[in-house]
């Protein structure tokens, strides 16, 4: 867990893309929601390991958001539930489950709908207010804090060790840590 807190750390302080990394936030949101092994979550997890984004902050992410479910859950029962009891909707469930593939998506439990549906529906959101945030660190908070003494002691730690290794870099050349 601390190799990859480094791992986000390096990121977020390096000259990585933004938006990889506020992509791979979105993406663990939807994956951390529902259960790991959905037929979703697979096909995700798939897609993050084809394109570019950050995996450090991807599973980070997920663990982060795994959590939060937990908290989530009656809502994500809630809405999960309600699409499925809906009457306009009922032929359209019970057409989709006579599919395997739908089967094994398991989108007729209301706790596994009901995060996907909540998690792509908040995805975009998750995007920007991610990408914002991280811009907001970049130019403000990791300045803000690189003047601090703190900052110096952590530099004798191995947390700095880790963080040095996986960056490349011995010193604060880059706006580090």
């Amino acid at each position: 867990m601390l190799t990859l807190l480094a791992k986000l750390l390096h990121a977020l302080n390096s000259d990585s893309s933004i938006r990889q990394i506020a992509l791979a936030i979105a993406l663990g949101f939807i994956v951390g929601l529902s259960p790991l092994f959905t037929l979703h979550n697979i096909a995700i997890i798939f897609f993050v390991l084809l394109i570019r984004v950050h995996l450090g902050s991807f599973i980070l992410a997920v663990g982060f958001f795994s959590g939060l479910s937990y908290l989530l859950s009656p809502a994500i029962v809630s809405v999960g539930e309600s699409l499925l009891t809906q009457p306009a909707l009922a032929i359209f469930f019970t057409s989709l489950y006579q599919f395997d593939w739908f089967k094994l998506a398991h989108w007729h439990h209301t706790y596994v709908l009901g995060a996907l549906v909540l998690g792509v529906a908040l995805c975009v959101p998750i995007y920007f207010t991610s990408k914002l945030i991280i811009e907001k660190y970049r130019v403000h908070i990791m300045t803000f804090f690189q003047k601090f003494r703190i900052v110096k002691a952590l530099k004798a730690s191995k947390f700095y060790s880790l963080y040095s290794r996986f960056s490349g870099e011995s010193s604060f050349t880059k706006g580090g840590l």
